[in-house]
């Protein structure tokens, strides 16, 4: 798959692509990353890619015709034209299930916006789905972009080191949606706090019962919204709710 990258920032992406696990998705082109910046295509000397907002009011706007030639020269590189995904606060908050969707697609084109926004006549035209990554803002899209990334590389196979790793996941439809139960490691006792003795019993499904208890226990105080979800999906067995009923 390819995602092509609309940036102004081109350069914070490299430390990205060539850091950690999910480097051997970008290496390999499992996932392909193609970098390019709207102010190659901007006029003038200055290449000037925002002016004032009409109307007036703070900040400044992306203008349209220099992400116009940079997406045309993006889609014109790609075998086929791809969606159009632009980072924005106004987006759907991103989930498991829209990064599941696009790790199985042929890729898309992202765009990330900077300073108060872009240009809405661009935004009208060309962009086909808006990702947040939640009620908050931050300084550009190329974060949300790289967090886009990562999730989606890893999902790839044989990125990751054990090719079951990502069906432990939080949100995983695996586990249910639930999140992940607690992970502990060497050394068996750390500073007067023990491993959970279940853990250490080799007692496999009494280990994988206190695991589902964990993961209830954890979404129903933590994100109680799951609980209510699974619910509704008839994920939840008679098990399950005696120990949300006990705990409530």
């Amino acid at each position: 798959m390819r995602f092509d990258v609309i940036t102004l920032f081109p350069e914070l992406f490299d430390p990205f692509l060539r850091t950690g696990i999910t480097r051997r998705a970008f290496e390999s082109e499992q996932v392909k990353i193609c970098l390019h910046n709207p102010r190659d295509y901007a006029h003038g000397n200055y290449r000037r890619v925002d002016d004032r907002p009409f109307g007036g009011g703070p900040g400044m706007v992306m203008m349209a015709e220099p992400l116009s030639l940079a997406l045309a020269q993006a889609q014109g590189q790609r075998a086929q034209p791809g969606k159009v995904i632009l980072f924005s606060p106004q987006g759907r908050a991103l989930d498991h299930v829209t990064v599941q969707r696009w790790a199985a697609s042929e890729g898309a084109v992202l765009v990330c916006g900077r300073y108060e926004g872009l240009d809405q006549r661009f935004v009208d035209r060309y962009v086909d789905e808006q990702i947040s990554l939640g009620d908050f803002v931050v300084s550009g899209g190329e974060l949300p972009a790289m967090v886009f990334l990562d999730a989606i590389a890893r999902l790839q196979p044989e990125v990751l080191s054990d090719a079951q790793s990502h069906q432990q996941d939080s949100f995983n439809p695996h586990l249910d949606g639930l999140l992940d139960c607690p992970h502990y490691t060497r050394p068996e006792d750390w500073h007067g706090s023990p491993v959970p003795e279940v853990l250490l019993s080799g007692h496999h499904e009494r280990i994988e019962r206190w695991r589902r208890d964990q993961r209830l226990l954890l979404t129903a105080r933590l994100r109680p919204e799951l609980i209510v979800a699974a619910r509704a999906s008839g994920a939840l067995d008679a098990a399950d709710e005696r120990l949300l009923d006990r705990t409530a």
